[in-house]
């Protein structure tokens, strides 16, 4: 693949836009009146948004696609092409195609692409010069990455310097996972999934936190930690929780912050409480108290990414009042311990979670959330195979919080089964620590069952990055339909 990125005018071809991290990048590239189009089997709101702008969506992923950008020669000689916006037809115009890794050699669509000589880019190239572009503020870090980039954007749009922002979650602030500002500010997200995270060199970098959660890529915690510190050489400021032993072990951060008051770092808290409506806590700066931080966002890894962003604000020169004034009215990123509805007293949440740190820390927050004898139900799929048996023991140990486990089978997310584990076989090591779980193998089993067993009072915390919250809307409706019986 190519990895220079063409910002004079030269169209993008994006294989998969539908996708939350090319789709952002789509959206910014089209509002910067760049030709854009792009492709997805499976159309939604996202690529809806993305046409309204003047973007091309093909609903297919084939050959065919790549035609629209050939020169049309008329009878009378007159070469046009298909793309009216493009300049007469040369082999430059053919487009930038940008893909993910996620499309295989085998489609199509990039076989295509690669026959007419289009320059092919990963979806972190492009990534990686719009970083250069900017002044940018990268974060990266195996969890929190959506919260702490989305916060930390939304903090500087409230304090008035308009950034640009691309994140891997929908945002209701700028109604989607990207805006364009009109200043030299960048916010993205970096993602060490793939590897392609060692491409970005930000001004500014945060590392929330590593560890291992992408066994189809990566072998070992270490190979995780060499692909980290390639990102901090790169960062002018390197900003780093040392909460994260692996972090505080193996990076040195320019600038480290802490939930212990009682560790050397430049950013920390006191007077912490951690409430069902939000948490306070006293933000201190290398020994100074700064003022009280408040914020919506549940529990203590969400003040820990709060005061990630604290740290970049100072960073930036804003004052603590304007900081916290932002952080103070940020509601979160969707399927962020997103609130989707309450019918008949059962209250419904939709996280994103899928690794097991990030299980303990949401159940851990709908436990403070929940009401005394509030029952939490916890309705997890499991994402990848990989993931799923490499974690499996901690999968087992995740759910504490939870007085009722419902699992399904595993998304694969594109992975092939190998026959080497399964959603019931995840389900029986959770029973072996948990004395409530129910293994239901299909979505429309598990619909069945939350209809039949969620009552009044019930917190229903759906986990998973895959399509477990399809089931949610079903849910609710039916719930809703005795009640419209009866009124």
């Amino acid at each position: 693949m190519s990895n220079s990125v063409d910002f004079s005018g030269r169209p993008f071809h994006f294989i998969g836009i539908g996708g939350i991290g090319m789709s952002a990048l789509a959206y910014v590239l089209a509002k910067r009146q760049f030709p854009v189009s792009g492709s997805d089997l499976r159309p939604n709101h996202i690529t809806h948004k993305l046409e309204s702008i003047g973007a091309h969506i093909f609903g297919k992923q084939e050959a065919s696609n790549l035609e629209f950008f050939r020169p049309q020669v008329l009878a009378n000689g007159v070469v046009l092409n298909s793309q009216e916006q493009l300049p007469a037809p040369s082999k430059s115009i053919l487009p930038q195609v940008i893909c993910s890794t996620a499309i295989n050699t085998n489609n199509l669509e990039y076989k295509a692409a690669l026959e007419l000589g289009c320059p092919i880019l990963h979806r972190s190239d492009v990534l990686a010069a719009l970083i250069a572009d900017y002044y940018s503020i990268g974060v990266a870090g195996t969890h929190g990455k959506t919260t702490t980039s989305s916060m930390i954007g939304y903090m500087l749009l409230q304090a008035g310097l308009d950034p640009t922002i691309l994140v891997g979650g929908e945002v209701n602030a700028w109604e989607g996972n990207a805006r364009l500002g009109q200043s030299r500010y960048l916010v993205a997200e970096a993602d060490e999934s793939d590897g392609s995270l060692v491409k970005h060199a930000p001004e500014i970098g945060i590392i929330t936190n590593i560890e291992l959660d992408h066994p189809d890529h990566y072998d070992t915690l270490e190979e995780v930690v060499d692909i980290f510190q390639t990102f901090a050489k790169g960062c002018k400021i390197l900003i780093g929780s040392i909460d994260c032993a692996t972090v505080r072990d193996c990076l040195k951060p320019t600038i480290s912050y802490s939930l212990h008051s009682d560790t050397d770092a430049d950013y920390t808290v006191t007077n912490v409480d951690y409430r069902a409506d939000g948490t306070t806590a006293l933000v201190w700066e290398r020994g100074k108290a700064l003022g009280v931080l408040k914020l919506r966002l549940l529990s203590r890894h969400n003040l820990s990414n709060a005061l990630a962003a604290v740290a970049v604000g100072r960073a930036l020169g804003l004052e603590f009042g304007e900081i916290a004034k932002g952080i103070a009215t940020f509601e979160g990123a969707r399927r962020r311990f997103e609130f989707r509805g309450e019918v008949d007293g059962i209250t419904f949440i939709d996280d994103y979670a899928h690794h097991p740190s990030e299980i303990r820390a949401t159940l851990a927050a709908a436990r403070l959330q929940a009401r005394p004898g509030q029952r939490v139900v916890a309705i997890f799929q499991p994402h990848r195979y990989s993931r799923t048996l490499t974690f499996l023991e901690e999968f087992a140990q995740s759910f504490t919080h939870a007085d009722l486990v419902v699992l399904t089978d595993i998304y694969s997310a594109g992975e092939p089964n190998l026959g080497q584990i399964s959603g019931e076989q995840l389900a029986a090591e959770i029973a072996k620590q948990h004395p409530q779980v129910v293994y239901q193998p299909t979505l429309d089993s598990v619909c069945e069952f939350l209809l039949q067993t969620l009552h009044p009072g019930d917190l229903a915390l759906f986990l998973g990055a895959g399509n477990l919250n399809q089931v949610i809307p079903e849910v609710i409706t039916t719930l809703c339909e005795p009640a419209k019986a009866t009124s």
